[in-house]
């Protein structure tokens, strides 16, 4: 179980290296070459886009075996890379776009592919701990890899980072090949032998709205879920309002919002470290909903008048985010038929990362009345959900 833990963090490591470094680098690289700031911002849209398949894409992870499919898709991702070394000018843009749409598309299996893994890897009492520890790796690399992207953008240009980028895949799908799994393929099964010929109409995946129904139909996992959706898509919303509370409120330069980026990442990192405790402690609900709480603070704090105040807010919301995230996925893994998980994964990163798709420009819209309301509005949004959570049927955030 150790050897295994050890490859997940580092599996996270690598991935984390990749694409933060790619993510950045690609959106610079499409408005040098065009000058266009609305298709350098279309190049990170198109990362976004594939989250909302998830519930298609997750079901190929519950019709093929999970690891060689997880790993064909980190090396047809490294393939992928490799074709922008044939971007020379403005005309070959549109191998960006194509190459950050897959990067999309990977994100959704192969997260869906480490989530349904993960139980078949580990022993239950490890999940929560390791998901936190992975959250931990992935945070600490968008502290390192976007400016070491950039850097080596600026030196080079952007064929060292598509292949620097490419090599992070290839090694990922080593690591997972290197994973101990049961002889099923992490599918456990079952203790007694059939005592009738299978259905194959009751072995067939369930469709999309299945799924969906599976995930809200349990309360230990469409609670969390939700808080983590709820959150996350007010962290899209508050993106442009905190631009201009630095901008414009705070008359700071835009540099500033880097000094918020690492506080941020900082706090992730540290939350990833406690959160696998905490849910085993208190349960993913009630970590979700200390999550929310959490971020809801950060976004008042960063209302406040005194640049400090805004560094602690980017703290605690570094610190909420993760919380909400991690709660989410340890209840997704914990109350799933392992043969499921797949598709029910899908479904739950769709139902937590699609709603940013449209906050994001309702938050754009919402600056035209200051900086302040949307992120007030955000924070009043998610006091208000998690104390539905709290007071809800009258129970109180129970153990998941």
């Amino acid at each position: 179980m150790r050897r295994n833990t050890a490859l997940f963090v580092a599996i996270s490591l690598l991935s984390g290296l990749g694409g933060s470094a790619m993510a950045l680098v690609a959106g610079i690289w499409v408005l040098d070459l065009t000058g266009s700031t609305g298709q350098a911002a279309l190049a990170g849209l198109c990362g976004y886009v594939p989250v909302l398949a998830g519930p298609w894409l997750g079901g190929l992870l519950d019709r093929a075996p999970r690891r060689p499919l997880v790993i064909g898709v980190n090396l047809a991702l490294a393939a992928a890379l490799l074709c922008l070394l044939a971007v020379r000018g403005p005309d070959q843009t549109w191998l960006i776009f194509v190459v950050a749409a897959a990067y999309g598309v990977s994100y959704v299996l192969i997260d869906a592919g480490e989530t349904a893994l993960l139980p078949a890897a580990l022993s239950p009492a490890q999940l929560a701990d390791v998901n936190g520890w992975r959250s931990s790796a992935q945070e600490g690399m968008k502290l390192v890899a976007p400016l070491a992207g950039a850097g080596l953008y600026a030196w080079r240009g952007g064929h060292p980072v598509a292949v620097l980028s490419a090599a992070a895949p290839v090694l990922v799908a080593l690591l997972y090949a290197a994973l101990r799994l049961p002889a099923t393929g992490g599918v456990p099964a079952t203790a007694d032998p059939p005592t009738s010929p299978p259905d194959p109409a009751a072995e067939r995946p369930p469709g999309p709205r299945a799924g969906l129904a599976a995930v809200l139909g349990r309360r230990a996992v469409r609670v969390p879920v939700t808080l983590a959706a709820v959150s996350i898509a007010m962290s899209g919303f508050t993106t442009a309002a905190l631009y201009t509370v630095v901008t414009t409120e705070l008359a700071l330069p835009s540099t500033f919002l880097g000094v918020l980026a690492s506080a941020q990442g900082g706090g992730s990192v540290l939350a990833g470290l406690a959160v696998g405790r905490l849910v085993d402690r208190w349960g993913a609900v009630a970590v979700g909903v200390a999550g929310t709480a959490l971020f809801a603070a950060g976004c008042l704090g960063r209302c406040l008048p005194w640049s400090p105040a805004t560094v602690a807010a980017s703290v605690v919301i570094g610190v909420g985010l993760p919380w909400t995230l991690v709660a989410a996925v340890t209840a997704v893994q914990t109350h799933t038929p392992p043969a499921l998980l797949g598709r029910l994964s899908g479904t739950a990163n769709t139902l937590m990362f699609g709603p940013i798709t449209l906050a994001i420009p309702l938050g754009s819209a919402a600056v035209r009345l200051g900086g302040r309301p949307p992120l007030v509005a955000a924070a009043v949004t998610c006091l208000v959900v998690a104390l539905l959570v709290v007071t809800g049927r009258g129970q109180r955030p129970s153990r998941a």
